[in-house]
């Protein structure tokens, strides 16, 4: 039997459609029966990634007389929250507000009006690590609805009256009187910096302990400090922290791409589904640290990453899918996992120096089997086995040359196809990046690949700049967010700095229009996740902490600045100053919450250098520009004037191509040469 999930094209959603639960997709079907049967709602919201997920599926949902339960006493809704973030961040406010924790799957009781009133994560099938069973879950709130509607209506309401007061949250009314050097001063990117280190694992990386995440904002905050303000140990922690996680299981070691996670401070273990947006912000990452540092590991690590994504997360349209599970053959990390033999028999001879390096053994360095990683530096291993660097590493390469086939005839993890518009503009916007330090031309293909296709096959209508949110096999769903605008502005906004094409600035500019008109607030500050007449949600939330993936309000408040000097909307401009001045007190108190914010702080302290090509090697000129560490810059150039654009007026001299430096309304002599302006900036 096949229940309403199996016309939905979720991956996740489609996992449960043979389950014995009447599951049904959000939507008014659902909500209607809830109300006119006056029964609760349990919402169940998860990822395909989510390896608990799929373990309270095999025990619970699964189980006859389990949904049995659920379908005579609950309306049973299914969510894949990577469909739905909005309504997966309402719910999980909810869950953090009542209890003081979250994760996934998570499993929300509501009142047929939407209202939550009980929720919890993971339950077992019997009582088990102090948590009661699902079945005693289930059978309590049925009873309490029953026989304690007063009381649970009272609770429901409470708790969304502190969801609509939450959006408040750590913001501050601004003077904006004030002159921005005071606003925003280099004491307070000092004190952030201060902060983040306080946090800092100075033996194994990264920020705070284990479970260990990326902190790629954090991180990419440190590096642009250092770029202005010489700090050896701040540097030093963010090459830490990208060189351990290279060098962890956190990172596939033979096939490139990062894990969402790791559950040791070493970054050993790690929860190892693989992630678009982790591999985006890490790959953003470090084409910023490859540029200011020049080490030839972030280089070959930023390769290996969007080989991976090209080989194994594009689809033939050429979007870019979401994620890979941590699962195969219902074990978590079977696909990754080596024994000593099996390494023995495919490389014979080179197999003691591999597994030496890759720290392999017998009796395995994880649950009996190895991961792959490398905890001690190349030199050292090769000393050891009395060999050169260079004689180790070519064995190196050699070995996982054999081993990866080897591994491809393994059964895989499952694929998240679907095709998210966010996540989707994080890789473009990578892409760009990684494009414009290294120059491989594949990488600026790929970015301009997906952006045509979201352009074509996620776009509304062609009367409008609104989007859909995601896609899959032909079929565009659900009305796009907050988010997905923001990263989608932010992709245009890199991809005309590779490009040299100016109309990609323009679309930014319509598209940023087109949020400020249906995600702004009452107070024309800030924007809401959802847009304007959004019926489904009980809260407009107003997301402002930078988590797994860039607030979209932070990233707003960045493409605001940034088109605001292209095309000189003061409006956007103060609404940028506005917005980040508004937080700026959470945002150095809370640096690693709200990475994206410190570094437009940070860019508010520093300037904005702004760069203008201008003549027939106008491309060229970008070109190298863009190899240049110039964080926070902005570029753009044309071979002939542009009246829309007041940083290319009156810039044109014929046969020449110059390159203007402005900031803050004012130029400074144009130059031709690049070592001018490499002096001048």
């Amino acid at each position: 039997m096949m229940n309403r999930l199996a016309k939905e094209t979720s991956p996740y959603l489609l996992q449960h459609a043979h389950n014995p639960v009447d599951w049904y997709p959000w939507g008014e079907e659902a909500l209607q029966k809830a109300e006119r049967e006056d029964k609760p709602v349990l919402v169940s919201i998860g990822y395909a990634a989510c390896h608990w997920c799929h373990v309270m599926e095999r025990e619970s949902f699964e189980d006859e007389e389990t949904a049995r339960i659920m379908n005579e006493h609950f309306v049973n809704i299914k969510i894949d929250r990577e469909e739905r973030p909005d309504i997966d961040h309402i719910y999980m406010d909810a869950l953090q507000a009542m209890s003081g924790s979250g994760g996934w799957p998570l499993n929300m009781f509501l009142l047929p009006n939407r209202q939550p009133f009980y929720g919890g994560t993971y339950f077992p099938p019997k009582q088990a690590y102090n948590r009661p069973s699902w079945k005693e879950v289930l059978l309590a709130v049925s009873e309490a609805f029953k026989t304690k509607r007063a009381e649970l209506e009272e609770q429901a309401t409470h708790l969304t009256q502190h969801l609509h007061q939450s959006n408040q949250f750590g913001m501050e009314a601004v003077n904006m009187q004030l002159p921005r050097e005071e606003q925003f001063t280099s004491a307070q990117c000092n004190a952030i910096t201060l902060a983040i280190m306080g946090q800092a694992d100075r033996e194994w990386g990264g920020f705070g302990r284990a479970p260990k995440f990326p902190a790629s904002f954090t991180i990419q905050y440190l590096l642009r400090y250092c770029r202005a303000h010489p700090d050896e140990e701040a540097l030093q922690q963010a090459q830490l922290s990208l060189d351990k996680m290279i060098g962890g299981g956190i990172y596939d070691q033979l096939g490139g791409g990062f894990a969402r996670y790791s559950t040791d401070e070493k970054w050993l273990a790690p929860h190892f589904e693989k992630m678009l947006y982790d591999n985006a912000l890490l790959t953003d990452t470090l084409c910023e640290a490859w540029q200011l540092t020049g080490k030839a590991r972030y280089a070959a690590t930023i390769r290996q990453t969007l080989a991976f994504i090209r080989r194994e997360m594009t689809s033939p349209e050429g979007g870019f899918y979401s994620a890979l599970d941590a699962d195969s053959e219902g074990v978590e990390g079977k696909f990754y996992v080596w024994s000593e033999e099996e390494i023995q028999a495919v490389l014979g001879d080179d197999a003691a120096a591999f597994n030496a390096y890759y720290d392999v053994s017998r009796q395995g360095n994880w649950e009996d089997h190895n991961i792959l990683w490398t905890p001690r530096p190349l030199e050292e291993v090769a000393a050891g086995l009395d060999m050169t660097p260079e004689q180790l590493e070519a064995l190196l390469e050699r070995s996982r040359a054999k081993l990866m086939p080897v591994r491809d005839l393994r059964i895989r993890p499952g694929l998240d196809d679907k095709i998210l518009l966010g996540w989707n503009a994080l890789m473009i916007h990578a892409c760009c990046k990684a494009y414009a330090a290294l120059g491989e031309k594949a990488w600026l293909d790929m970015a301009e690949t997906a952006m045509h296709f979201i352009w074509e096959k996620m776009r509304r209508n062609e009367a409008s700049y609104a989007f859909w949110h995601t896609y899959k096999e032909g079929d565009a769903r659900y009305p796009a967010f907050l988010d997905d605008y923001a990263s989608l502005i932010r992709a245009m906004i890199a991809l005309q700095e590779v490009t040299g094409e100016l109309d990609w600035l323009r679309k930014a500019k319509d598209v940023a229009q087109y949020v400020a008109e249906q995600f702004g607030d009452e107070t024309e500050r800030y924007f809401y996740y959802t847009a304007a007449g959004q019926a489904d949600v009980i809260v407009r939330k107003k997301e402002v902490y930078d988590g797994a993936v860039p607030s979209g309000n932070a990233l707003m408040a960045h493409n605001l600045w940034y088109l605001s000097i292209v095309f000189d909307r003061r409006d956007w401009a103060d609404r940028a100053v506005a917005m980040t001045a508004s937080l700026a007190q959470s945002v150095t108190r809370y640096p690693t919450s709200f990475g994206i914010w410190a570094s437009m702080i940070l860019r508010m302290v520093e300037g904005t250098p702004e760069l203008a090509v201008s003549g027939p090697e106008y491309r060229l000129r970008m070109e190298a520009l863009n190899k240049r560490y110039i964080p926070g810059k902005v570029l753009l150039g044309a071979e002939h004037d542009q009246e829309d654009m007041p940083l290319l007026q009156q810039r044109e001299q014929k046969g020449k191509t110059l390159i203007y430096l402005c900031q803050d309304y004012h130029c400074m002599k144009p130059v031709e040469d690049m070592s001018e302006i490499h002096n001048l900036i």
